[in-house]
């Protein structure tokens, strides 16, 4: 079980449904350029409705015959969702391809074009999202956090997705860090992830629960918005206050790996109870050759907008959210949500 975590907003009393239909969780991927039109690699961008990205990829595989790691994207995506998504095909040479015999239930062909560089993991600017909420049991509470949520954000938790079917992840993170073989690449790296996402995620938790998470201190490290760029708060003055209250610096805390923490003074010292409380995680990361990275902790939305329907109790959402970041996390701090795709089973991938 994985362990419970703070709410900045407190803990929600309304609940409502989520993916009553595929329909009701859009996600739009945004990248950060369009295809040049030649080059070795062919980008294609889909619709896709209760596939999952990994199977896809493995289609497109079949379809152009290729070797599997020759088909890139940009994210995972869920597979109870109505998605639209890029993927790469490395196709060296100028031959034109027309796509219009490519059959497979469920995707949508939208375009296609050649491009000179490969589509590698993350890199895209971030998706926006389309979701609605079914039987809502108080609209007005909900509009009342989402202004909240949209003003000030949330904390920028990794989502239940990364952590797998009752934190069944973890287990096979800890196993790994024991001694158990994964010869799957793929594999051992989401299981790394897991580990890593369960430390960040507690350093989070722990700064709502001791009033620090809005709060600058001296020995934080922070990070430029709009980049990665990372630098420690040695004195805190009017000029970063200004910058931390209009989000152009964001507090961080760890990924954890090896090397030494950037931080100092009281948050050095909340970042390495992490090496008392999960000694075999810290130490297992730096073994499988991690290294120290920082995040930010606070998760902001754009171009956030709600719409209500008081008559049938559903509430529907859009907004934009950073590559990396959990539309699940955004909702937590809005109601505890139902998701209906117990219904037919897990939900293959991760919503990104």
């Amino acid at each position: 079980m994985l362990p419970s975590l703070a709410y900045l907003y407190g803990e929600p009393q309304v609940t409502g449904d989520l993916r009553s239909s595929e329909s009701d969780f859009k996600v739009f991927e945004q990248l950060p350029f369009s295809p040049c039109g030649e080059g070795e690699h062919l980008l294609i961008r889909v619709r896709k409705t209760g596939l999952n990205t990994v199977f896809v990829a493995k289609q497109f595989a079949k379809y152009f015959s290729v070797k599997e790691n020759l088909v890139t994207y940009a994210g995972l995506k869920d597979r109870f969702a109505i998605t639209e998504q890029w993927f790469g095909v490395h196709l060296p040479g100028k031959q034109e391809y027309n796509l219009s015999d490519l059959s497979i239930d469920g995707l949508e062909i939208l375009e296609y074009a050649r491009h000179n560089k490969k589509l590698r993991t993350g890199a895209l600017s971030g998706n926006r999202f389309e979701i609605i909420l079914r039987n809502v049991t108080d609209i007005n509470e909900v509009a009342r956090r989402w202004q909240a949520v949209t003003e000030f954000g949330v904390p920028n938790y990794f989502g239940e997705q990364r952590f797998g079917i009752d934190g069944g992840n973890i287990d096979r993170a800890r196993a790994l860090f024991a001694g158990q073989k994964v010869k799957d690449k793929k594999k051992r790296g989401i299981y790394l992830s897991a580990a890593r996402s369960l430390l960040f995620n507690h350093i989070i938790s722990q700064r709502i629960q001791d009033s620090s998470f809005e709060k600058l201190r001296v020995g934080d490290v922070l990070m430029l918005a709009g980049t990665q760029s990372v630098f420690p708060l040695e004195n805190i003055d009017e000029v970063i206050e200004q910058r931390f209250s209009e989000k152009d610096v964001d507090i961080t805390a760890p990924l954890w790996g090896s090397g030494k923490l950037m931080t100092t003074g009281k948050p050095l010292i909340l970042e390495e109870t992490l090496t008392e409380l999960h000694q075999d995680f810290c130490q297992g990361l730096a073994k499988f050759g991690l290294k120290q990275e920082r995040r930010r902790i606070r998760l902001s939305l754009s171009e956030g907008i709600i719409e209500t329907d008081t008559s049938e109790n559903l509430v529907t959402l859009k907004f934009n959210l950073a590559s990396g970041c959990f539309a699940t996390t955004v909702l937590r701090e809005l109601l505890v949500y139902k998701d209906l795709t117990t219904r037919v089973g897990s939900n293959n991938g991760q919503v990104k």
